[in-house]
């Protein structure tokens, strides 16, 4: 078996169905491990005393996830405290022991959104596609060499009925394990 890490950056996590919601449909999915970072660092500071052992969660699996709610255009504030704290540490200060060792990983990015899908386009109200909201993630993969998978969003996220709720939460669970099947296959060919 491989394992699946799901880092999952809420500010409230128990004020948000949508992510819980995704987080709970994935933690059914075998060898799947979520890792609630806000409830880790609650204040946002320790990040950089625990690079060592967040390289080495990283390390440990075989493809990540970071699941997060778009805020403002762009990732929660702890989600690139992180970044910066453990990024760094792995390509810049560790990278022949830590760096190297996490290159060819593959990421994919779970998001929630609470605007309608229509107004993430050009032109559209928020002015941008996803596709451009993300492109910082997707350099910063390119650089530490994760590779990229499409991205899950889920649009109107604290909108959703329970019914719709439940089907995106399905949606991401299968989507999971299509992945977690294909990457798994592919690791192996690659062996």
């Amino acid at each position: 078996m491989t394992k699946t890490l799901i880092l999952l950056f809420h500010h409230d996590l128990a004020a948000s169905k949508a992510n819980i919601a995704l987080a709970t449909a994935a933690a059914k999915l075998p060898d799947v491990e979520i890792v609630d970072m806000q409830a880790l660092y609650p204040d946002g500071v320790s990040i950089d005393r625990d690079g060592e052992h967040e390289a080495a969660r990283l390390l440990s699996a075989d493809r990540i996830v970071f699941q997060f709610p778009i805020q403002w255009y762009s990732t929660p504030a702890l989600m690139k405290g992180w970044q910066d704290a453990v990024l760094t540490r792995m390509f810049y200060i560790a990278y022949e022991q830590e760096g190297r060792a996490l290159e060819g990983t593959p990421l994919m990015i779970a998001a929630t959104a609470g605007n309608v899908s229509d107004a993430y386009r050009t032109g559209g109200r928020n002015m941008f596609s996803m596709v451009d909201l993300f492109a910082p993630l997707r350099a910063t993969a390119h650089r530490c060499g994760l590779a990229w998978t499409d991205p899950f969003v889920v649009y109107e996220a604290d909108k959703l009925s329970p019914e719709a709720l439940e089907a995106a939460a399905a949606g991401y669970a299968a989507i999971l394990e299509r992945w977690i099947v294909a990457t798994t296959a592919a690791c192996q060919e690659a062996a």
